[in-house]
Parts: structure tokens; C-alpha cells; sequence
């Protein structure tokens, strides 16, 4: 089982390579790891339809009791038959579809077949945990389905509606799940299927979480508005996702989990209710609309309310009924979308007020349309007629609650069938005033998968027995009844009172659809306010909630940040210390252990008070980075050479880009300070630093008094043979905190950069640039540098591209009086030592100083230097490439290495190589090494992104200014 879910991942991963070779043709390969999951299935009916099952369990997660639990019994037979071949004869259909030409091909394939493999694992998961890792993968798939024309407007709303709407219910159904696990004592559902947990309230809450999930996936009121926006994706995507598989997960989970509380309150009431509203709404909207597949979309959400009625009623005969209408409405569904897809490429439009005459000019899709639709409309040999006989005796045989269902399905099927009429003469019919349509001719091919659905939904009509075999098998699990009152499927019982029910629909439908003029003014006059609006006026209210409290929280003012931020700490920090009194037990503050630290203290606070009297930009942040070397220099008198290494190289970096902000900022503060402000400001910032040391001795006194986790950590290191506690802990122990940071600091820099890039569609560095009189051949590479000695300097055209290679870049790009030889020999001798040094920092941090984070500064350091160098020319001759790909390499590896570590069971378990190496001699590698070489390689990506926008890019401004000035003068008066 396991193999056959993660071949269609796999496959999915080949499949743009296979488009592109193929064309539409690959999806016929694509269709084969479904194909094998159908010919699976099909091989293990014997078993369980026999009351047995295949089960598939490692241990994953064995601290969450979560495992990777596989499970095939009765109702996943099913439901494998639905994703699985339906998927196959879709994927099929689309080899005659598509173009081989078609845009994005190859990631519509791709997301398509991952769908299938999600699908699959979702409907075989016996684990709650894993249900819904399955369940989300979904509907990730789901929206980059819909979505799959992303240009245009519709399409992108319509799946991000989608992926909201699901989402949410997901999340909410995860809350209920880890109760409801919480309460079995396992998340595995068939032991909780076996042994219930006892009714409580806890257990009430969780249903009605799970069910939320549930509903929202079916779209089922209020949940329902989603699904007809979705009609928005490929007629294909529409066939599997929105009649076969997706919609089915919630009708799927509703029926897993009923027999063991259909009981528990409110789950019938809340499913009958909004199941039996679901499938009149949907039905009646259907009957005012005039796009084929909107029609079929409505009617697919009026068929999913009559789904969740019968598959939540939670008896052993509506579980029959329920099985069987789940077969009957995929196999009558799915066609007719299919067709419409047909009817859409041969004609060019699905507008049944511009079709007519195509059952004369398409008649084999007609046949096929017919067919599926006298099943839909539950006519009989058909299944879905054999299907909604089961729904009508079991609900009349059930409560009173059961008989109130029952009248709304009565009334939903009429409605039913007037929508079943109502498409196939839009579709097929001719009408009077109107020319026949114009359509190209099908294929065999493309009408071959429609064609098997619809037969099959023939066949199993006389054959309702074998699908009492698997439905007997499922409703098995609920209390049986007495022999006597027991329901058999089968195509014919009767004329009883459920017949007559199906007559009455179908009169009643067939007088809905001959009065259509009136029932459209009147569903005119009692149509509610589109729910599609009024989702869309909740998030622009939830839009403009957001930008009010953003405008009232950002100020603008960093002094106002920076206080608020130390007003929230303190407040927090005196709550625990008045409440805590932790200072009891710490022994007396010492004012230093050396007299060197005394010294170092004295002149970093001297510095940091300097620092409050400058009026100069560049003068204060020349102090402050004096504060950070000095607080460096106590890490070292400490004994903490990690913390220094690395606070010595922030500084450096910090004070560099500090540097290259300037030079666009004015020169001297000009922020002007009331009395009344300044005096507000300095009792919080005195306070906050108190505060903060107050907090530091506390800590550190008492750590000393007792047992740590320090000591811990330290035996744990030395176990494994290593000495750096430090970098062991951030890159093995603690590895998820530097994950999580390194995906801050890559989001951090990600938006810095994109605010200095904001402007490139506007930039007008797109228009053609014109000589300046009196430029050198190679004007347009210098920078203002040579406006100031009088030559004029043309546009840049390009981006930071290098000139032609040289030793020296600066040569051609820097005007002779703003180059200095010796600072460009210099930086060119010491780049490649220091990056060797940053390589040697990297390797060394389990035993000596070092680590990726610092390697990466240091590494970034040399790239600095070859810009400080020579310009910006010199910076794209050492790095020729975005620094966005070590960013995502170093996100990558990192992650990568992460979630390695899920095969024994757990995020980031670490595994060490010991080995030997020909030149190399002794040698080992652990994941803790891979680790902080992503590391390494974002923090390299992220100060070269930083470089490249405040320096670069910086310098581009400055060039374009000085360029127009001299133009402006030249063109002036002579």
C-alpha cells in the first residue's frame, strides 16, 4: 500500500520532463500508478468483502502515538475504486484534451496525478494524524488545480476561495481529531472504530470539530460556496476532484466515523439538518443557471447534502444506501462533466442558450450524456435508480427524524431531475430560432472514459447485488438489524411506498423544468444575497480591519516602537518578579572576576553614553558598533570565544550595511525631542536595562545553585565525542530553534530587499539610453565618481552584471580618483583566504569555535570586501550569480535534513558516518554538519541579497541621479 501511494508522487515529479518529451500523450503513462491501484483493489474484493482487511503499520511518531497505519477494508475498497480509476479514465481523457502545447502542461500533470496519490493515502489512512497530513496534501493539490490558469483574475480567486474555506475547516477538524485522540487514548481509527470512547463532552466538542472539516471538504451549507467558483479549473479537474474524489473526502470521513457516533449528540440532528438544507439549495439554484457546468456544480452540491443525509443518519440500512448512492453519483457525475468538457471543445462554449441541435451532430456524446443522466435522475436499470430506492425505504423505515430527511430528499430529487432535463435539452436539444451548432467531430478516444462511467453505471444496476457485497460489508460495523427488516440492494423490490416516492420526483421534476420561465422569476424574487459577495465583502472588511490596525499600531516612529516594545517587556518581567520573588535564592552580584572586565565595561558604557550626544549618523553608529565590540571583548575575557566570534562578525556585517544606508539618509539627526518626550523616554530605557540585568543575575545565580541543563548538554555532547557545546547545541539539540530562525532571517532579508526593488516596473531603466556628449566609449560602467572630475556619465542599461574580465573589475567601472589600487590588490589577495577560513570555520565547529552562522558572515565578509573594493562591477565579477539561490539552497539543505530525519520517526534525529577516506584518512559526517552547511549557505545568500540592494543597487541611484544632472546641465544654455 505504501508503495503504491508514493508512486504516484514520484511519477508526478517526472511528469513535466514526460510532457515535454510526450506531449499530452504522457498523461497516458501517468495513468498507470492509479491503473495499478484500481487492478489492487479489485484483486483484494475477496478479502474484504469478506469482513477482512490488509493492514500497513510502521511507528512514526511513537511520543505522539502516531503511526504510519495503513488500512484497506470495505469502505476504502470503495473509495480506492472511485480515486483510483476514476482518476485513471480522467487522466486518459486528458491525453485527447489537451494541446501537447498547452501552457504549464507539465505542472497541471504533475499536481494532477499528486492529487490522485493524496487522495489515495487519505481514504487508506487508519491513522488520525495521518488522515490528515493526506487531507491537506489535498488540498494544497486542490488549489494549484484551480488556480492552474493563474492569469487570469477568476481563476486565482476562485482557488484562494477554495483553499481558505477548506483550510480552516482542516484546522478546525485537526483540533477535533487531537481530541477525540485524546479521549480514545490512540489516534488509530479503526481501534477507536472498535472501542469507542465513552460520551462526554469533550467528546460532543470533538465531533462537531471533526465535522466542521468534514463539511467544509464537501461543501456542504454553509461551506457550500466554494465548490461552483471552482468550476473555474479544467473541465477534467472538475470531473475528479469536484464529482469523484476531493467532495467525497467529507461525505468519506462522515461515513468512517459513524458507527461509533452517529449516537454521540449532536451528530444526527447537525447532519441531517444542513444535508437535507444543502440539497434543496443546491438543487433549486441549479434551475436558474445557464453554464452547463455550473449547473452540474450546483447539482453536485445538492447531491453531496443528499450524501451526508444518508451517510450520517448512522443505521445499518442507511449505510447501505449510502454506499451505494456514493458509487451511483460518481459514476453518473463524473461522465457528465466529462461530456461537457467534450461539448465545450467541440463547440467552444457550454452557454445552453447559444447550443443547439448537437444530439444530431454529436450523437454518440448524447447516448453517453443520456445515460448518465437518467442514472442522475435515479430512472431505472440504471444504479443511481437502484441507489435512491435504498435512500427512500431506509429513511422511511427510520425516526421521525429520518422521515423529516426523507421529505426534503423527496423534494431535492425533484429537483433533481428538472436540473437532469434542464441540462440535456440545453445541451442536445434543438430550439426553435436558434441554428444548429457547429462542432467538430470526437474522437473514440476522447468519448472512450465518459462512455466506460456511464456503461458501468448501467451495468451495476441489474448488478446491485455486487455492490451489496461491499456496502453489506461496511454496514456490518453498525448494530444489525432484525433479519425481517433487513434491506438487500437490489435493482427492483416493489411497487411499494419508496416507488412511489421516485414517481412523485419525477413528476415533480418534470413539471419544475416545463415551467421553467416561471420558476426562474420566481427564484429571481427569492434569491438570498450571493454568497460568493458576501465572502468577498468578509475579507475586504477583514482587509481593511487589518490596514486600520496597522495604521493605528505603526506610527512610523521607530523611538515609539522601540519604547512600546520595552514598556511590554518590563511590565511582563516586574509581573514575575513581584509575583515569583525568585531573587531570594541568588547569591550576591559580584561586580566583575577580573579587573580587565572592569576596564572593558567602563569604556563600552562610556561609548554607549557618547552615543546619546551625537548629532552625526555615521559618528553614532560608529559608537554603537564600539558597544558591540566591546560586549564581544567580555565574551572573550569569559571564556565564550563562540559568542565573541560571532558577535564580532554581526558587528562588522551590521555596521557595513549601516554604512550603505547612510549614504542616502541626511547627514545629521534631525528628529527634534520636546522636553516632555525626552523625559518620558529615559525612566523606560533606564528601566529596561535594569531590568534586563536584574533578569541576567537571577539567571545566572541560579544556574549555579543547582543542577542545569547546561550539564546535561554538555555530558550529551561529549557522549558523541565532540567538544563545542555551543555549536552542538544550536545545529543538533536545538536544532529546531535555528531552523526557525533561519527561515526569519531569509523572510527578513527577503523583504528588505523586495521594499528596494519595489520600483523595478516602473524604473526606467528599460528606455533607451543616448550618449552623452563627451563620454568615455565605456561611460555607461562608471559611477558619479567622474561627474565630480567634470566627465559625464551616461544611464546604466544593464543590472549589476560585471564588465569583461579582468584582474581588476574597478579598472573599467571606477572614475581614477575614487580608486584606491592597494585596497583592490588587497581585497583581491584576501577574498579566497577568507573564504577558505569561513570553509575551515564551517568544518571545525563540532570540536573548535566556529559554526555556519559565523562561517556565513565571515564568507559574506570577503564579498563585501571585493565591493568595497572596486564597486558594484567588482561585486557581480565575485558573485555572477542571484544571491537568492544560496538563500534557497540553504533553506533547502537545512529542511532537507529535517524532515530526514521522519524515517526513524522523528524531525531532525541526527545519524553519524564514521569512515575512512583515501587521502582524507579518519573521517566522519553527521546531519549535524549538512545542517550548518545550510545554514552557512543562507546566511551567505542573505548578506549578499543585502549587499546587492543596499550597495549595488544603491549605487544604480546614485549613478541614474548624477547621470540626469549632467544631462540637464549639458542641455542647459550654453
Amino acid at each position: 500500500m505504501t508503495a503504491l501511494v508514493l508512486c504516484h508522487f514520484a511519477l508526478a515529479l517526472c511528469a513535466a520532463p514526460l510532457v515535454r518529451w510526450c506531449g499530452a500523450r504522457a498523461f497516458l503513462v501517468l495513468a498507470l500508478p492509479p491503473a495499478a491501484a484500481t487492478v489492487w483493489a479489485v484483486l483484494r474484493w475477496s478479502t474484504v468483502t469478506g469482513d477482512g482487511a490488509d493492514t500497513t503499520v510502521r511507528t512514526w511518531l511513537p511520543d505522539y502515538r502516531v503511526d504510519w497505519a495503513l488500512r484497506l477494508d470495505a469502505l476504502a475498497t470503495l473509495m480506492v475504486l472511485l480515486a483510483a480509476g476514476v482518476g485513471t479514465l480522467v487522466l486518459v481523457y486528458c491525453a485527447s484534451y489537451f494541446e501537447d502545447r498547452a501552457p504549464q502542461l507539465g505542472r497541471f500533470a504533475g499536481s494532477l496525478l499528486a492529487f490522485a496519490g493524496a487522495m489515495l493515502g487519505l481514504v487508506l489512512a487508519d491513522d488520525l494524524i495521518l488522515l490528515y497530513v493526506f487531507w491537506e496534501l489535498t488540498t494544497v493539490f486542490s488549489y494549484l488545480l484551480i488556480g492552474q490558469t493563474s492569469d487570469h483574475k477568476r481563476n486565482r480567486r476562485s482557488a484562494l476561495q477554495a483553499l481558505t474555506v477548506t483550510t480552516l475547516g482542516g484546522l478546525t477538524m485537526l483540533v477535533g481529531f487531537l481530541l477525540l485522540g485524546q479521549e480514545a487514548g490512540t489516534f488509530r481509527i479503526s481501534a477507536i472504530l472498535a472501542d469507542p470512547p465513552p460520551a462526554s463532552g469533550a467528546l460532543s466538542a470533538a465531533v462537531v470539530l471533526v465535522l466542521v472539516g468534514a463539511l467544509s471538504k464537501s461543501a456542504v451549507w454553509p461551506f457550500s460556496l466554494w465548490l461552483p467558483n471552482a468550476m473555474a479549473a479544467p473541465t477534467p479537474v472538475s470531473a475528479y476532484l469536484h464529482a469523484a474524489a476531493m467532495v467525497k473526502a467529507g461525505v468519506y470521513l462522515v461515513a468512517r466515523l459513524a458507527p461509533a457516533f452517529a449516537e454521540v449528540t449532536p451528530w444526527r440532528p447537525l447532519l441531517l439538518v444542513l444535508g437535507s438544507a444543502t440539497m434543496l439549495l443546491g438543487g433549486w439554484r441549479a434551475l436558474r443557471l445557464h453554464d452547463l457546468k455550473l449547473v452540474l456544480a450546483h447539482g453536485t452540491v445538492s447531491q453531496l447534502g443528499f450524501l451526508t443525509v444518508l451517510a450520517g443518519a448512522g443505521r445499518h440500512d442507511t449505510g447501505l444506501a449510502a454506499i451505494a448512492m456514493i458509487l451511483g453519483h460518481a459514476l453518473f457525475k463524473a461522465p457528465l462533466f466529462l461530456v461537457t468538457g467534450i461539448v465545450d471543445h467541440a463547440t467552444g462554449t457550454r452557454d445552453l442558450r447559444r447550443l443547439s441541435g448537437l444530439g444530431r451532430r454529436l450523437p454518440g456524446v448524447c447516448a453517453v450524456a443520456v445515460l448518465a443522466g437518467l442514472s442522475m435522475a435515479a430512472v431505472p436499470p440504471l444504479l443511481g435508480f437502484a441507489a435512491k430506492e435504498a435512500a427512500f425505504q431506509t429513511l422511511l423505515d427510520g425516526d421521525t427524524a429520518d422521515r423529516w430527511a426523507l421529505a426534503a430528499t423527496v423534494a431535492g430529487s425533484a429537483l433533481t431531475t428538472a436540473y437532469t432535463l434542464r441540462y440535456l435539452w440545453g445541451a442536445f436539444a434543438r430550439k426553435p430560432g436558434l441554428p444548429d451548432t457547429r462542432a467538430h467531430a470526437v474522437t473514440p478516444a476522447f468519448l472512450a472514459p465518459p462512455a466506460v462511467l456511464a456503461l458501468a453505471g448501467l451495468l451495476l444496476g441489474p448488478g446491485a447485488g455486487w455492490v451489496q457485497e461491499v456496502a453489506g460489508a461496511y454496514a456490518g460495523q453498525f448494530p444489525a438489524p432484525a433479519p425481517a427488516h433487513s434491506y438487500h440492494l437490489a435493482l427492483w423490490h416493489e411497487a411499494g411506498l419508496a416507488f412511489l416516492l421516485s414517481c412523485a420526483a419525477w413528476a415533480g421534476g418534470v413539471l419544475l423544468f416545463l415551467a421553467a420561465a416561471p420558476v426562474a422569476r420566481v427564484g429571481e424574487k427569492l434569491a438570498w444575497r450571493s454568497a460568493d459577495r458576501n465572502f468577498g465583502r468578509l475579507l475586504l472588511a477583514l482587509e481593511r480591519a487589518a490596514l486600520q490596525c496597522t495604521g493605528f499600531v505603526q506610527r512610523g516612529s521607530l523611538s515609539v516602537y522601540l519604547v512600546t516594545t520595552l514598556s511590554v517587556v518590563l511590565a511582563g518581567q516586574i509581573a514575575v518578579l513581584v509575583v515569583d520573588t525568585p531573587w531570594d535564592a541568588a547569591p550576591a552580584p559580584r561586580p566583575w572576576d577580573t579587573p580587565a572586565q572592569a576596564g572593558v565595561g567602563l569604556m563600552t558604557c562610556a561609548v554607549a553614553l557618547l552615543c546619546l550626544g551625537v548629532r552625526r549618523r555615521m559618528k553614532a553608529v560608529v559608537l554603537a558598533g564600539l558597544t558591540g565590540y566591546g560586549t564581544a571583548l567580555l565574551f572573550v575575557l569569559q571564556g565564550a570565544p563562540d559568542l565573541a566570534l560571532t558577535q564580532f562578525c554581526v558587528e562588522t556585517v551590521s555596521m557595513i550595511v549601516f554604512v550603505l544606508v547612510l549614504r542616502r539618509m541626511p547627514v545629521l539627526f534631525k528628529e527634534n525631542f520636546v522636553p516632555l518626550r525626552r523625559l518620558l523616554r529615559m525612566p523606560v530605557a533606564l528601566a529596561g536595562g535594569g531590568a534586563a540585568a536584574f533578569v541576567v543575575w537571577i539567571m545566572a545565580g541560579h544556574r549555579r545553585g543547582g543542577d542545569s541543563a547546561g550539564d546535561a548538554m554538555v555530558e550529551e555532547v561529549a557522549h558523541h565525542g565532540l567538544k563545542d557545546v555551543v555549536a552542538t547545541i544550536l545545529v543538533d539539540l536545538r536544532a529546531w530553534d535555528t531552523m526557525g530562525e533561519s527561515a526569519v532571517l531569509a523572510v527578513a532579508a527577503v523583504g528588505v530587499t523586495s521594499l528596494i526593488y519595489l520600483h523595478r516596473r516602473t524604473d526606467g531603466a528599460d528606455q533607451p539610453v543616448l550618449p552623452l556628449p563627451g563620454d568615455h566609449p565605456e561611460a555607461a560602467l562608471r559611477t558619479d565618481g567622474s561627474v565630480a572630475s567634470g566627465a559625464l556619465v551616461g544611464l546604466p542599461s544593464g543590472d549589476e552584471s560585471a564588465p569583461e574580465r579582468t584582474w581588476l573589475a574597478a579598472g573599467d567601472t571606477l572614475a581614477p580618483e575614487r580608486r584606491s589600487i592597494v585596497l583592490e590588490v588587497v581585497a583581491r589577495l584576501i577574498y579566497h583566504p577568507i573564504l577558505v577560513l569561513s570553509v575551515y570555520l564551517l568544518m571545525c565547529a563540532e570540536n573548535l569555535p566556529g559554526g555556519g552562522f559565523v562561517a556565513g558572515l565571515v564568507a559574506g565578509v570577503a564579498f563585501i570586501t571585493r565591493y568595497l573594493a572596486g564597486g558594484r562591477h567588482e561585486l557581480a565579477d565575485a558573485a555572477p550569480f542571484a544571491p537568492g539561490l544560496f538563500t534557497g539552497l540553504g533553506l533547502f539543505l537545512s529542511t532537507g535534513v529535517a524532515l530526514g530525519g521522519l524515517v526513524e520517526g522523528t524531525v531532525l534525529h541526527g545519524w553519524t558516518w564514521h569512515g575512512r577516506l583515501p587521502v582524507w584518512g579518519d573521517a566522519h559526517l553527521s546531519t549535524a554538519v549538512l545542517f550548518d552547511c545550510g545554514v552557512y549557505l543562507l546566511v551567505l545568500g542573505v548578506v549578499l541579497d543585502i549587499v546587492r540592494a543596499l550597495g549595488a543597487r544603491i549605487d544604480r541611484h546614485i549613478e541614474r541621479a548624477a547621470a540626469q544632472r549632467a544631462a540637464r546641465r549639458g542641455a542647459g544654455p550654453a
